[in-house]
């Protein structure tokens, strides 16, 4: 359901002008691109793609360079999903690798947020698919360290512990993903627009409340 909404995602028109803002229409594109790859829909994927690549080159024109690198990952991370599902998963994997090592390299922007999916986290996710728990759960752990208590890493992690028989850390990882589900049903719902004062941990929580 998710993937299906974030492929159906627009992208209105001259909201974005003269490509100054490029690397936050890239990230429409982005999140169409990862939602139509995980739904079949591979044709939109790879339109979503060439899109991308026009917005890395804008930005790179434009002198852009952190905003250009930015770009170019979530452009690598789209190629290796539409190689996964085109059934070349050797190379899907090789190219979600180097997306995850591309972002390891790349300093963040003090002002701005944080990646909407990490790299390193679904390098977890398409091992898993792959059917090499272990692996995953090696990489999940590394999100998890840039990354604390991010609901989806963890999530994946404890479903990476528990293919891979580590009952331990599987409970430990449900157990957090838990409690934070149970926190999120205590909160009272919503009567503001304004921002509430959360934890990275949290926002998800939020933005599900709205």
């Amino acid at each position: 359901m998710l993937g299906l909404k974030a492929a159906a995602l627009t992208v209105p028109p001259k909201t974005f002008p003269g490509g100054r803002w490029a690397w936050t229409e890239a990230n429409l594109y982005f999140a169409r691109a990862l939602g139509a790859s995980h739904t079949s829909q591979l044709e939109a994927a790879r339109k979503d793609l060439l899109q991308l690549t026009s917005l890395r080159d804008t930005l790179t024109q434009n002198n852009e360079t952190y905003w250009a690198d930015q770009v170019d990952i979530q452009r690598e991370i789209t190629a290796a999903w539409l190689s996964f599902d085109e059934g070349r998963r050797d190379e899907a994997l090789q190219q979600m690798r180097s997306a995850a090592e591309h972002e390891d390299k790349t300093d963040k922007n003090n002002v701005t947020p944080g990646v909407i999916v990490p790299a390193r986290e679904l390098l977890g996710e398409m091992l898993l698919e792959l059917k090499q728990p272990a692996q995953a759960m090696v990489e999940f752990e590394a999100t998890l360290r840039t990354a604390p208590n991010r609901f989806n890493a963890l999530s994946g992690a404890a479903r990476a512990a528990k293919l891979s028989g580590n009952d331990e850390k599987a409970k430990t990882y449900y157990g957090q993903t838990t409690s934070q589900l149970r926190a999120c049903r205590r909160r009272p719902a919503r009567t503001s627009r304004r921002p509430l004062p959360l934890g990275p941990e949290m926002t998800w929580c939020s933005r599900s409340r709205r």
